[in-house]
């Protein structure tokens, strides 16, 4: 499977650079146009799909952090917190098949916002979220259970998410019962915490250096 996502990948890039050797620069609209029909042709599994603007970002930065050697899975995972988190805004997207495998609720950090976050830090102790792209590492068993770590993979912006202890883990504040409650999800200390019930299954999915994308309009700034 490896090699057949490397080949995938290598011919995919191919194709969209191959104008650069006939015309010295590479067409930035043949290579959006790409992205754009991969988007369309996502197996969506009876799942709302991300924003497309989304779906651009993270492949794009598949494809970066790739062929850098910084990932190896072929796992996309991204998180929209333009979103309220009352929304699924967490996507866990398999690039070999083009299919969303799951699409479910996760939490931002306490000092973030309340509904909708809308402040972010790379700060230690700040406990609020941080955004950009993430390497999945390896799974433990920590006080929030099985548990899952991340790697920043940019300067100021996530960087330290390791020594923070920005981690994945399950919460019980990540329900539709804590909504139909409260309004919104519980928060955490800057942690993108997912549902107890899917928390096995998402971390045994996505461990060991996959990529993960938390988005926000901040970013495009």
């Amino acid at each position: 499977m490896k090699l057949r996502s490397t080949f995938f990948i290598c011919s995919f890039l191919l194709l969209l650079t191959s104008s650069a050797i006939a015309y010295t620069k590479p067409s930035k609209n043949n290579y959006d146009k790409n992205i754009e029909r991969l988007y369309y042709s996502l197996n969506k599994k009876n799942f709302n799909p991300p924003q497309l603007k989304l779906y651009e970002k993270a492949l794009k930065g598949f494809f970066k952090y790739k062929s850098k050697g910084q990932i190896t899975g072929d796992k996309i995972i991204m998180i929209d917190y333009s979103m309220p988190s009352s929304q699924k805004r967490m996507w866990i997207i398999d690039y070999n098949t083009n299919t969303i495998l799951l699409n479910c609720l996760v939490a931002h950090g306490r000092n973030s916002g309340g509904l909708v976050p809308n402040d972010f830090s790379n700060e230690l102790e700040s406990h609020k979220s941080c955004l950009g792209f993430f390497s999945t590492a390896e799974a433990y068993d920590g006080t929030n259970g099985l548990s899952l770590r991340l790697d920043g993979l940019e300067e100021t912006i996530n960087n330290n998410a390791r020594a923070r202890d920005i981690v994945m883990h399950g919460a019980d504040y990540v329900s539709e019962a804590w909504i139909f409650e409260q309004g919104f999800l519980g928060r955490s200390y800057g942690c993108p915490s997912i549902p107890l019930s899917l928390t096995e299954e998402i971390i045994s999915i996505i461990k060991d250096q996959n990529l993960l994308f938390i988005y926000h309009p901040q970013l495009d700034k």
